[in-house]
């Protein structure tokens, strides 16, 4: 496969100009960076994105709403989660509900245990209500966030030859895990307001008390815009963990980046920039916090966007197409 620079960048030119930044709802990081690859790749993470988002959502709502899930209701949640799982992972057959998915799990070779370990979280999520310990939390985002980062890094490190997806070179998770924590720890620093005035916390539990915090406090500060110096100095620990595994990532990346087609190198510095740049927003000593800090407006995005295409470089090792070569 010969790689032409030129006719690359004006390929992710286009595409960056048909990208609508506006009618992006909620800034869904995935979605902006899968742009740049091939159409049916697109489709399926667009495809795997709706799907977890839709389940975590129904649990995330009911709790908004109840605070808690009953106990009575946690069986039936745990049986819809297992089946929904169960039938997009185990399903030969035409299931027009779940088509789409099955078909990209089937067309893509996506493994299940990224789904496996989306389910497990989501188990999680209905017989808890927060985290004990930071090491919990990172545990759950071990669920949460990894599944549908090794999605993507498993779409980004496919190789197409002929009408062929050639599997990825390297450890999927190995690399997915630093990312999706990196980003699920800058996702509830940007989403406090949100989460909190929804009755949502993943601020774990020995932080807030190390704080001399709790779940009042939290929601009073969410719901008056003011934070007080103990919260400052609880995101200040967060923000120290998140900065580790921000590095974490950027060497990962690093080590991949050779063996990516050229659509795949973009897209995975696309996505950890887009989280870089809420990460650069958080403001420890003077920050408000508030979801207009936090989040970037769409023409930031979309300018953050544009500088990774103006600054990429294509980075080789051999043949990157060698699949004999491996991480």
């Amino acid at each position: 496969m010969t790689i032409n620079n030129q006719s690359d960048k004006q390929m992710y030119w286009e595409i960056f100009n048909a990208i609508d930044f506006e009618k992006i709802v909620d800034h869904p990081n995935i979605l902006i960076a899968a742009h740049f690859w091939d159409r049916e790749r697109y489709e399926a993470a667009k495809t795997c994105y709706k799907f977890m988002r839709a389940i975590d959502d129904l649990i995330d709502n009911y709790k908004s709403e109840h605070k808690i899930i009953a106990p009575e209701l946690t069986a039936e949640f745990e049986s819809n989660v297992n089946n929904w799982i169960s039938t997009v992972i185990h399903s030969s057959t035409t299931h027009s509900e779940y088509q789409d998915i099955i078909e990209a799990i089937h067309r893509f070779s996506i493994p299940a245990w990224p789904l496996e370990a989306f389910a497990k979280s989501m188990f999680y999520d209905i017989h808890h209500d927060g985290f004990a310990t930071l090491e919990t939390f990172i545990d759950y985002a071990g669920g949460a966030s990894v599944a549908p980062a090794s999605i993507f890094v498993h779409l980004c490190g496919l190789t197409k030859e002929k009408n062929t997806y050639l599997p990825p070179a390297f450890d999927v998770k190995e690399v997915a895990t630093p990312c999706a924590i990196f980003s699920y720890l800058v996702h509830i620093i940007r989403d406090f307001v949100k989460d909190h005035t929804h009755h949502l916390n993943y601020f774990p539990d020995d932080l807030i008390q190390k704080h001399k915090l709790n779940r009042d406090k939290l929601l009073e500060m969410a719901q008056n815009g003011e934070v007080n110096n103990d919260f400052r100095a609880m995101i200040a620990e967060l923000y120290v963990v998140a900065a580790e595994y921000q590095q974490k990532t950027k060497v990962c990346i690093e080590k991949i980046r050779p063996y990516l087609e050229p659509a795949s190198q973009l897209s995975i510095e696309i996505i950890f920039e887009l989280y870089v740049m809420v990460f650069e927003r958080i403001d420890i000593d003077h920050g408000t916090f508030s979801t207009a800090e936090l989040n970037p407006t769409p023409n930031e995005i979309k300018e953050r966007v544009k500088c990774c295409i103006e600054n990429f470089n294509l980075k080789t090792v051999g043949n990157i197409f060698d699949r004999q070569t491996s991480f």
